[in-house]
């Protein structure tokens, strides 16, 4: 069974712990969550095993190389990091429902890469300018920092649910978690992504230099990572100096991650040297 099987096979695990989750709130039934946990779990393990054996058959193809490299593999990636960052959060706080809102996400994700015929899974090998140390770690710290965003983009969605929920004891988004707790962590995780994001755009500075001997050139991508980082900034800005809670908050949260989904995916179809193309090479 080959990497890109056992991927296909999970995208539907995640459907699955999407569903459950999803089910756990309308039916007010903790054994559908129970059954989430479960799936997200399988689907992450299933997942990490998908890219091991994905970095084990490029060293077998003679080309040895982290599977990172291009827009099916970073969506792998990105959906792994998506679920093992909420079972963190999960565990922690022991408040299933909120899978209900990020683990649609992972799937979107892992659906998008094995499902739609313009991204090629196929293993392919790195470009000069790839061929560098710094791939992983500007790949992995970008992604965790996106996934992170991920997060906090449910989150956001959850407190407008939350925030609208009226007194009715009846509502199934009564079920949700204090408003105030969902606040702080979607304040959490912002920090988190805010760190890792630029801790990856440290690293690709660097990457840049040695690949193109510029640290910046204000390529597409770098220069919709930088408007997302600055985004992000603000946030932290205005909730740390000025006081901002609540929907404001969310709602600069849930604008900073459509700006990381236009710079994952809107940049490649504008010239420039990050861009993965439709094909995914």
């Amino acid at each position: 069974m080959t990497s890109s099987t056992i991927l296909s096979v999970i995208t539907f695990v995640y459907a699955a712990a999407a569903f459950f989750y999803i089910l756990s709130i309308v039916f007010k039934k903790e054994a559908a969550g129970k059954i989430g946990s479960i799936a997200a779990i399988t689907a992450a393990l299933g997942n990490l095993t998908g890219i091991i054996l994905r970095w084990i058959e490029s060293y077998r193809l003679g080309m040895g190389h982290a599977p990172l490299s291009n827009l099916y593999e970073s969506l792998v990636f990105f959906a792994f990091a998506i679920v093992v960052i909420y079972l963190v959060i999960e565990r922690k706080y022991k408040r299933r429902i909120i899978g209900a809102f990020v683990t649609p996400l992972a799937f979107a994700a892992m659906a998008y890469a094995s499902l739609n015929p313009n991204i090629s899974d196929q293993i392919r090998p790195l470009i000069p300018a790839l061929k560098s140390n710094w791939l992983i770690a500007h790949v992995i710290t970008c992604f965790i920092g996106y996934a992170a965003f991920a997060i906090g983009f449910g989150l956001s969605i959850m407190y407008l649910f939350k925030a609208r929920a009226g007194s009715n004891p009846d509502s199934v988004l009564n079920q949700l978690p204090r408003i105030e707790l969902i606040d702080e962590l979607t304040h959490q995780v912002v920090m988190f992504g805010f760190l890792f994001l630029s801790m990856g755009i440290i690293s690709g500075s660097v990457w840049a230099y040695s690949a193109w001997g510029r640290y910046w050139g204000w390529d597409p991508k770098e220069t919709w990572s930088l408007i997302t980082w600055f985004i992000y900034l603000i946030l932290l800005h205005c909730r740390l100096m000025a006081g901002w809670r609540g929907t404001r908050i969310a709602l600069i949260s849930i604008v900073g991650f459509l700006a990381v989904l236009f710079t994952y995916f809107g940049v490649n179809y504008l010239p420039g040297l990050h861009s993965y193309g439709v094909g995914g090479s």
